[in-house]
C-alpha cells in the first residue's frame, strides 16, 4: 500500500546540491556510478556512499509492485475502511492514547495536530510500530526505482534523502529497511519527508523514526502542521485539514479511513 503520497514529492532534484541527474536506463553499474559522484558532488562522503551503494542490485520484485500499485484505491471506502478498523485495531489504539496521554499532550500544544488523527495514522501504517514496515534494504530499492526512467528524477532525490539520513546519524545502515517505494519507519515517511519534516523529539541529537515513538509521532504531526492542519477544526471529507492530508496521501479513501478511524478511538 502507498503510504506518503509520490506524486507530491516531485520537487527539483537535488536542489541543493548536484546540477543534474545522473542518466537513467543503460547499464545498472554504470547508473550508479554516475549517480555516486552525484551525491559525492552534493556533499555525501564517500564512506557513506560505499557503505550504501557498493554491490547494490536492482530488485525486479520491486519494479513489479511499483507497475501494478496503481489499483491499490479502486475499492470503495466501506470495502477499504471493513479491512482496515476494526474492534481490535480500535482498542489498541484507545490503549495506545492513553499510554502516550503525556507525549501527545505535548505534540498537541506544540504542532496542532490532535492526538487521534496521530494514533490513526501510526495504526493504519505499521499497527503502532508492532507491525510491518517493510523487509527491503532501502537502498536497494530506491536505487532500482532511480534507475528505471519512469520516475527516474523524483527516486534519484529519494536516493540521495536515503544517503543524507545515514550520513546524519539518524539511522545505522542496517536501519534502513523499508517498504516498496522506500518508506521507512513507523509511519513510512519516504526519505525526502524524513529530511523534511522529520523531529528530534526525545532529544537525543537524531531522528529515529523506527525506534522512537517521540520521535515518530512528532514528525507525523510536523509534516501535517507544515501542511496546514489546524487544531479544533474539522478534518472530515471537504474541510481544509482533509486537504492538508493530502500531503500524507492524495487518496479520498485513504484520508477518509483516518478520519473515521480516529473518530472511533474518540468514541463518536
Amino acid at each position: 500500500m502507498p503510504r506518503l503520497v509520490l506524486a507530491v514529492l516531485l520537487l527539483a532534484l537535488f536542489a541543493s546540491g548536484p546540477a543534474r541527474a545522473a542518466r537513467c536506463g543503460g547499464d545498472f553499474h554504470a547508473f550508479i556510478g554516475s549517480f555516486s559522484q552525484e551525491a559525492a558532488a552534493a556533499g555525501i562522503s564517500q564512506s557513506v556512499i560505499s557503505q550504501a551503494l557498493d554491490g547494490v542490485q536492482q530488485d525486479a520484485g520491486v519494479l513489479a509492485f511499483d507497475r501494478r500499485q496503481r489499483g491499490t484505491f479502486r475499492k470503495s471506502f466501506e470495502q477499504y475502511v471493513a479491512t482496515r478498523v476494526g474492534p481490535g485495531r480500535i482498542n489498541t489504539g484507545r490503549a495506545m492514547l492513553q499510554r502516550h496521554a503525556a507525549l501527545l499532550s505535548s505534540i498537541e500544544q506544540k504542532y496542532g495536530v490532535p492526538r487521534q488523527i496521530l494514533v490513526a495514522i501510526w495504526g493504519l501504517e505499521t499497527d503502532f510500530g508492532k507491525g510491518d514496515m517493510g523487509k527491503l534494504p532501502v537502498f536497494r530499492v530506491l536505487a532500482t526505482l532511480a534507475h528505471d526512467c519512469r520516475r527516474t528524477e523524483l527516486f534519484q532525490g529519494e536516493l540521495l534523502s536515503a544517503l543524507q539520513i545515514v550520513q546524519r546519524g539518524d539511522l545505522r545502515l542496517n536501519d534502513m529497511i523499508g517498504a516498496y517505494a522506500g518508506e521507512i519507519g513507523q509511519t513510512q515517511f519516504l526519505p525526502s519527508s524524513y529530511i523534511k519534516y522529520g523531529v528530534d523529539f526525545d532529544g537525543n541529537g537524531h531522528v529515529d523514526l523506527r525506534h522512537s515513538v517521540p520521535d515518530v509521532l512528532a514528525s507525523t504531526a510536523n509534516l501535517l502542521h507544515t501542511n496546514g492542519f489546524k487544531m479544533g477544526a474539522s478534518y472530515e471529507e471537504g474541510s481544509a485539514n482533509f486537504e492538508a492530508m493530502r500531503e500524507w496521501n492524495r487518496a479520498v479513501v485513504y484520508r477518509k479511513t483516518i478520519a473515521y478511524f480516529a473518530d472511533q478511538l474518540m468514541g463518536r
